[in-house]
């Protein structure tokens, strides 16, 4: 019973987790290319 606890509350945590990575992700990504945007416009 309590190893049945143990792995849905894992679940649930890994779940947690890698859906904040993905939208951390997205953040990030359009991070980056606002900084490329941003280089671009300096060297011209």
């Amino acid at each position: 019973m309590k190893k049945l606890l143990l792995v849905f509350v894992l679940m649930f945590t890994f779940s947690t987790a890698l859906t904040s990575c993905r939208e951390t992700n997205n953040d990030v990504a359009d991070d980056v290319e606002d900084v490329a945007d941003d280089v671009e416009d300096a060297v011209d």
